[in-house]
């Protein structure tokens, strides 16, 4: 076996299909529509041959990859022009119950058994069916929940109360290493950095795994040790 000429059929096939999954969108497997996980399935038995035997050209492969990333773009887009085309193709939003009801007709039209949707529900924190006003099975199989209003927690707006911007979490040492460019967002330097390190006994960077600074400027440690002051909050 040439291992060479295996070697390059590898990188360049994989490289292609990175090339074409990037421009036509990225998205987790989970949330593939059944066309779209249809043909993922299709080039992975595409390029799997074209990998598995090097006898065979590797232009046709070439070609097949780029016919259907192809069609698979060209059907996206004219799914979302025609909602009627669309429906052939993907089941569509479903809606399984309402106000706390199972809709049988449509449960069996997405092949749902009761047990099914009940392990859905418990996933979304739902144990009673009856705080359900809509549950929706989604075209990639994911179930959306909308509870009763009566179920649905108070929150601050709903109680006129003001609230503070949270933020995100910064983060500025990762494995090691120190991202200079996020202390410098947050007007912070190595030096601050490393003394603050060093209250917590920490000389060497390198043991640190993870280590963030919330909206509050407080700095979150991670060792990635298994003691009991594996993570620390510095004030």
């Amino acid at each position: 076996m040439d291992y060479s000429k295996l070697t390059f059929r590898i990188v360049s096939v994989m490289g292609l299909l990175l090339f074409l999954v990037l421009i036509t969108g990225r998205r987790k497997i989970s949330e593939l529509p059944v066309f779209d996980f249809l043909t993922m399935v299709v080039l992975g038995n595409v390029v799997g041959a074209d990998i598995a035997d090097p006898k065979i050209p590797q232009l046709p492969t070439a070609y097949a990859v780029l016919l259907i990333i192809g069609i698979q773009y060209y059907i996206s887009k004219y799914i979302i022009k025609n909602r009627k085309f669309g429906k052939l193709l993907t089941f569509g939003p479903t809606v399984i119950i309402q106000n706390g009801e199972f809709i049988k007709e449509n449960m069996k039209r997405v092949r749902y058994s009761i047990e099914n949707v009940l392990m859905l529900l418990r996933e979304k924190e739902v144990f009673d069916i009856n705080e359900v006003e809509f549950a929706i099975i989604e075209d990639n199989g994911a179930l959306s929940v909308l509870k009763k209003s009566q179920y649905i927690p108070l929150t601050p707006n709903q109680m006129s109360m003001r609230t503070k911007h949270r933020g995100i979490n910064v983060p500025v040492i990762k494995e090691g290493n120190i991202f200079e460019d996020n202390l410098q967002l947050l007007n912070l330097n190595r030096f601050w950095l490393e003394k603050e390190l060093a209250k917590n006994n920490i000389s060497d960077i390198n043991k640190v795994l993870y280590a963030d600074i919330n909206p509050d400027g407080k700095l979150y440690i991670s060792k990635g040790e298994n003691t009991d002051d594996f993570t620390k909050v510095i004030q």
